[in-house]
C-alpha cells in the first residue's frame, strides 16, 4: 500500500508540474512583447468610413490596424498604395484582429458613396478596411498629421500638373498596436515592403493588450 501511494503522489506531482508549465506558457504567450519601438498613443478621433458608418478610436481597440493616406481622384501614388493595402488584407484571415484604415486627404471630393466605389475596386472587405472622410481638421490636423505623423499638403495651383494633382502627402504605411500606440512605419514603395510590414503585423497580433 505503501508502494502505491508513494506512485501516486509522484504521478499527481508530475501532473501539476505539467498544468503549471501550461499555465506559465499561456501567461507568457498573453504578455509577450515585440521588438518593435513603442511612439505616442493615437489621440481620439471620430470619422465616416464609407457605408457611413461612424468610426472612432475606441472602434479599433484590441485590434492591430495599419492606415495609410490617399484621395481616390490622384493621379499618382494611390492606386500603388491602395493595392499594398489590399495584398495585406489578403495575407491575413478575415477573423483575425486586424484592420486597415485608410485616410482621404481630399474630403470634399471623398464623400462616403465616393470612398466605397473606390475601395469596390480593390475588393476592400467593409467589416475590416475603412476608407475614412470627415472635417479636413479631424483627418488631417488630428489623425493623419497629429498622431500618424502622415503628411499631407495641398500643391500650389502653379505646380498641379493636372487638376486631380491636388496634394504632395505621404506614401507611408503606419502600424499601430492593440492599446493604440504607433508601432512602426513603412515606406510602401521600396522592395521588401510587404514582407517587413506582415512580419511585424504578426508580431503585435501575438502581443497582449
Amino acid at each position: 500500500m505503501g508502494g502505491s501511494r508513494s506512485v501516486q503522489v509522484i504521478v499527481w506531482g508530475l501532473l501539476a508540474l505539467v498544468i503549471i508549465g501550461v499555465m506559465a506558457a499561456f501567461l507568457r504567450a498573453r504578455t509577450q512583447r515585440s521588438n518593435l519601438p513603442s511612439y505616442e498613443k493615437v489621440q481620439p478621433f471620430s470619422l465616416t468610413n464609407q457605408l457611413g458608418q461612424t468610426i472612432t478610436l475606441n472602434d479599433l481597440k484590441g485590434r492591430v490596424w495599419v492606415a495609410d493616406v490617399i484621395f481616390s481622384r490622384c493621379p499618382g501614388p494611390c492606386p500603388k498604395m491602395t493595392d499594398e493595402m489590399s495584398k495585406i488584407q489578403k495575407a491575413f484571415p478575415a477573423d483575425a484582429p486586424l484592420r486597415l484604415v485608410t485616410i482621404t486627404t481630399d474630403p470634399e471630393n471623398d464623400t462616403t458613396s465616393r470612398l466605397k466605389e473606390y475601395s469596390e475596386k480593390f475588393s476592400a472587405d467593409p467589416a475590416r478596411w475603412h476608407f475614412l472622410t470627415g472635417t479636413k481638421r479631424e483627418l488631417l490636423a488630428n489623425l493623419a498629421s497629429g498622431s500618424l505623423k502622415l503628411s499631407a499638403v495641398e500643391k500650389d495651383k502653379e505646380l498641379q500638373q493636372d487638376p486631380n494633382d491636388l496634394f504632395i502627402h505621404s506614401t507611408v504605411f503606419v502600424l499601430v498596436d492593440k492599446s493604440g500606440k504607433v508601432r512602426g512605419f513603412y515606406e510602401s514603395l521600396e522592395p521588401g515592403f510587404q514582407e517587413k510590414i506582415q512580419a511585424d503585423i504578426k508580431s503585435l497580433l501575438d502581443e497582449g493588450v
